[in-house]
């Protein structure tokens, strides 16, 4: 998921250096305080904005509803945000409508996802960022010819993104061409070989060809990389799966 900082924000409302300096200092001071005390940073980033915080205040809202698991709340704040940035001729509209995509995954409208993300694409259509993204939404909605379809657009214009070489060999594989997906997985590990939806990806291929022992190496090797993600959590269960088999 991509909830950076988004650089520039305070360009749209601040009028002097000095201001600036200042502004970004709390903007900064408000993220890091989501991920330690998000209530706190909810709370903070309100008062913020009561107090003429604009967008950098209603942002750090949004993320702090983000830590606190309430995606959908989130995500409805973000859409509000790029509508307001629209109308304030922001160049960060896509940025904002990329995070609402994301947030609505999160909550599990994938509806409403793809809209948000179509409509960031419909802005910027060469955006390889979001074609990525809405190809993890169109995957999660088990519309895998479209996720490839995404994938593909996007390796055609960066042939050298891992990620979208991972996503794209999971999209070959549902789509019944495991061949090309193990050359998809392959040349993503050559490019980044710690990239753990990669390993996922190759040990899932490596047990449907029969090579267990291949497939535990991928998975135990995405435990080391990063235990405590979601690649790790995929990786723990797969390798539970072939140990009840055995």
């Amino acid at each position: 998921m991509r909830f950076l900082l988004l650089a520039g924000f305070l360009t749209v409302t601040i009028a002097t250096p000095a201001a600036a300096r200042s502004e970004n200092d709390e903007y900064k001071a408000c993220l890091k305080l989501t991920k330690r005390e998000p209530e706190l940073a909810f709370e903070s980033a309100l008062s913020w904005r009561d107090k003429g915080g604009g967008f950098p205040a209603r942002h750090c809202a949004s993320l702090a509803l983000l830590e606190m698991k309430k995606y959908h709340l989130a995500a409805e704040r973000m859409e509000q945000i790029a509508q307001d940035m629209h109308k304030a001729g922001s160049p960060l509209v896509v940025g904002m409508l990329a995070q609402a995509a994301n947030s609505w995954l999160l909550a599990g409208d994938l509806q409403r996802a793809q809209a948000v993300a179509s409509a960031a694409l419909d802005i910027d259509p060469g955006n390889i960022e979001l074609l990525i993204d809405r190809s993890r939404i169109l995957a999660a909605a088990d519309n895998y010819q479209d996720a490839f379809n995404d994938l593909d657009l996007a390796l055609r214009l960066d042939p050298t993104r891992p990620d979208a070489l991972a996503f794209r060999a999971a999209a070959w594989r549902h789509l019944g061409n495991n061949q090309r997906a193990l050359e998809d997985v392959n040349l993503a590990l050559d490019l980044q070989p710690d990239l753990v939806e990669a390993l996922i990806e190759r040990g899932i291929l490596n047990r449907l060809e029969g090579n267990v022992d291949a497939a535990r190496d991928d998975w135990l090797k995405v435990l080391q990389i990063s235990p405590h993600s979601q690649a790790g959590d995929a990786a723990r269960k797969n390798i539970e799966k072939l140990d009840l088999k055995n």
